[in-house]
Formats: C-alpha cells, structure tokens, sequence
C-alpha cells in the first residue's frame, strides 16, 4: 500500500501540477477584483467562445432613454449612447475608472427630475451634464455593488445586494436593512456557505488574505514536488557520469523537509479549500442548489440582516401600494414602510441561484422577470405565470434538475421597434417578435476587451476549456479536486509511515 501511495502519489502529482498552479493564482486574483479592476485582457488572444458575437456574454442589461432620440444601452459593455435604430454608438461612460470592470453597469435610471443615475460594480454613479461625465456618489457599504435603482414620488431607492438605500435630495442615502421573510429561519445557503468558506472571505479581508496564504502553499508545494521529481532523473544522469551530486542532494533534502512540513502542517486547510471548490461548480452544485444550513457563529454569515447578499430587483407595485422584490431566494412583497415581515409570492416564477437579470412592470397586472431559468409573464395577484418566449403555461418541474434552463437570460429591452428583445447569455440577441432582427454588434464595442478578473473566473471554472471539450468541461473541477484530495492525503500518509 505505502508503495503504491508513494507511487501515485508522485505520478498524479506531476500530472496536475500546472492545473494547481493555475488556480492558484487564478484563485488569487478573484479574491481582489477592486486591486485588478483597472486590467484588461485583449479577447485575441483568448478562446473564441470567450468573444462577443451577437450581443452574447451579458453585454447588454437593459436601455434607458434619455431624449426623443437618445437612447442608453448598458451592461458588461459598459455604457453607449444610440439613437432608437440602434445603428450609431458613441462612448458614454466617460468618469468612471480605467478598466472594463469598472464599466460594467446594473442598472441606469432617469428620475422624474431628468437626473441620471448608474449602479455598477464598485458604487453608485450620477451624470453630471455640464460636465458630460460620471461622478461616484459615496455611499457607506460593505459590498458597494448596486443591482438595482427606482423611485416612489419623491424619494430615489437605490439596491445594493444587502441593503436598500433611500434619499429625497439625491445626494445623502441613508442605508436600511430589509425585514425578515415570514417564517424566516435565520439559515444561509449551503451554496453561499462554501463560495464565502472557499474565498476566505466568510472572515472578512483577513480570511481573503489567508486563503490566499494557502493558494501560495499549494503553488511551492506543486513546485517543490516538481523538482523532487526532475532530480530523481538528474541525479540518475549524473551518477551514469559520475560527476559530483552534492548539490543536487542538498536541493533534495531542502525540498523534501519543506515539501513534507507545509504539507502535513496545512492539510486540513489545503483540504477544505479544494472541497468547497468541489461544490461550487455543476455536477455537484446540483444537490446543494437549494439546501441552507445554520450560520456559522462570528463570521460575516452571522449577521443580523436577513438578506445578506441576497436583494437582486425591486419594483413599486402603484396599483397595489406595495414593494415586490426579488432576490435570490425568490420573490417577496413588503408595505411601503418595510414595517412589516416580507411575504413570499406563491406560486411565482423559477429564480436563478445567478439572480434575476430582468425584472419589469408590463402593465398594472404582469411583472416580466428574467434569469437563467428563463423569461417569464407573471401576474403576482393571481399567480398565473406564461414562459414568454414558448408562448405557453408554464409548468414546474417535478424533480429539481439543472440550476440554469434552457434560456440564460441576461438582459433584455422593450423599446426596439416596438418589439421586446431578450438577450441570451450564450446565443446573444433573440427578438420575440420573429419579424424583428436586433442590429450587430459594431465592431468598436466587439472588440472591447475582457477584464482579468473575468479571464481568470474562466479559467478557475474551467470554462476556458469549454471550446476544446465541449460540455466535458464541467468535470475539470470535480476530477481535479478529487486529484488533488488524493495528492495530499496520499503525501501525508507517506510521509507519516516513512519519515516519521
């Protein structure tokens, strides 16, 4: 047993030591997407599905007009200006950071008063016309990212992903966390559990820091090991020719002692860190999807707001009086004073675990609302939902299967030609109407380039690989971190039983 554990244990070692490697620094770079923001990748040199084609890849979110003929279009593409055919583009997002990450919008809302606003990333954004540019508005929050803006009469309610933000001068936000559910079970989902374990970041910037800590332990580990392995045959060569092995023998044991001590000393944390990684990506995201566990006590998960990280949209139901929120969760409706617990809508339309990247009043009635389960017609008072794009009731699903549907909705908007277009996170545009045919993307806004953060996210789900494997590539995650499981259990077996 000890030999065959030493001998695969170096085999599979070598196997995925640049795969390690990779990760690991991959892994690093997530951790810290505001420090990388201002970099960009050209999309030359990366894989062809990783290109725009067809208004694919989450380019466009939603349009906001802003004038008789004008007409912002938003999303991963940053900001443009067109006119109502869509033909010309002009470069809006003048203000805002160097790089494409920091370009990348939510949401634009025009106020009654004709003030514009943009929530992005890293903050909210206000236009300042005299100037003809963007200006950051401080806000105070933990994760600045905003996900949604409106407003009720005088007062503009700006959604971060744990908070709602309310301001009647447009310039001072004061922040309020939301009520709980009704039957609120003070749990967190297993999903987010482990994406906050795995990133270190369940304990704030330190966590960050040390799970970072260990993604270096996993790069001098896989390097150390690889040069175990070069000098066995080295020193192989050398002896044939009797030269002297002094210094390749000093190398080995410098190596080997610390090879083996970080290793033994780490592997608890080596281990949880490729387990969480393990349940972060399908096939066995799948079982986990939808389970929530307890909170995990002084951590940031223990925390008295029940929708930490959770809001994705929210929408002022005039007809009714009421607030209808989305989250990712599902959906809930509140009294204008959020004085009262949040009540679930049942039945209500299937919510990506992603989120909601539509959410829109159609008339008094229906509520379009779009994510990677599709996009759907929903009347919220009699609970009638209509898949939108079949046409045709929509039926739930006896067994819960995939995360995602068949559509992977992005974005959409209503004002083309008096027709609704979809967007397609993989296909790009599809007009509902089949006489319509949204315009091509010009070559300008093509060619942008891709964020690192974004290339890295590719490449620590292995998604970079999807054009070479096809839908293969799912299992890269999985078979390399049972890999890797085994490289460090296997290692410290052998070095228990032979060194110690």
């Amino acid at each position: 047993m000890l030999k065959f554990l030493k001998k695969y244990h170096k085999w599979i070692g070598v196997i995925i030591t640049l795969i390690l490697v990779i990760y690991a620094i991959s892994g690093i770079v997530l951790n810290h997407r505001q420090l990388f923001s201002s970099i960009d990748v050209n999309r030359k040199y990366l894989p062809d599905n990783l290109s725009y084609k067809n208004w694919n890849l989450a380019a466009v979110k939603g349009t906001e007009s802003i004038g008789k003929d004008s007409v912002l279009v938003y999303g991963n593409i940053g900001i443009w200006l067109t006119d109502s055919t869509y033909t010309n583009f002009t470069d809006f997002s003048q203000g805002f950071p160097k790089g494409t990450d920091n370009k990348k919008i939510c949401k634009i809302y025009k106020t009654k008063q004709g003030k514009l606003f943009a929530g992005s990333l890293f903050g909210l954004f206000e236009y300042e016309f005299l100037n003809k540019k963007w200006k950051k508005i401080p806000i105070n929050l933990h994760n600045p990212r905003i996900v949604d803006i409106t407003e009720k009469q005088d007062t503009l309610l700006v959604l971060s992903r744990s908070y709602l933000l309310k301001s009647v001068d447009f310039e001072k936000f004061t922040k309020h966390s939301l009520p709980e559910p009704e039957n609120y079970d003070n749990k967190v989902g297993l999903f987010k559990t482990l994406w906050l374990i795995h990133s270190g970041e369940i304990y704030g910037n330190i966590g960050k820091l040390f799970v970072d800590l260990i993604g270096v332990i996993f790069i001098f580990l896989t390097i150390t090991g690889f040069i175990l392995f070069i000098n066995t045959y080295r020193i192989k060569g050398k002896k044939k020719k009797k030269k002297d092995l002094k210094k390749l023998h000093k190398s080995n044991r410098w190596n080997l002692k610390w090879h083996n001590k970080i290793g033994w000393t780490t592997l608890v944390f080596l281990s949880i860190t490729t387990i969480t990684g393990m349940f972060l990506r399908p096939p066995l995201l799948i079982p986990i999807a939808e389970s929530r566990v307890e909170k995990i006590p002084h951590t940031l998960l223990d925390t008295d707001n029940p929708w930490f990280d959770q809001l994705r949209r929210i929408i002022y139901d005039k007809k009714n009086n009421q607030y209808i929120i989305a989250t990712n969760s599902g959906a809930y409706f509140s009294d204008v004073y959020f004085t009262k617990k949040l009540i679930p809508f049942d039945p209500q339309p299937p919510i990506s675990v992603m989120g909601v990247n539509a959410f829109e009043k159609m008339d008094d009635e229906s509520i379009l609302i779009g994510s990677f389960e599709g996009l759907f017609v929903w009347d919220a008072q009699t609970g009638k939902i209509t898949d939108y794009i079949k046409k045709e009731a929509y039926q739930k699903p006896k067994r819960k299967g995939s995360p995602i549907g068949e559509h992977l909705i992005s974005g959409y908007i209503k004002d083309y030609k008096g027709a609704t277009v979809y967007f397609d996170y993989s296909k790009g545009s599809k007009a509902v109407a089949r006489n319509h045919k949204f315009p091509p993307m010009p070559e300008i806004i093509r060619n942008q380039p891709m964020s690192l953060w974004n290339v890295m996210l590719e490449v620590h789900t292995g998604r970079i690989f999807q054009s070479l494997m096809g839908l293969f590539y799912i299992l890269i995650v999985p078979i390399t971190g049972l890999l890797t499981l085994f490289v460090l259990i296997s290692g410290t077996v052998v070095w228990y039983k032979k060194h110690r």
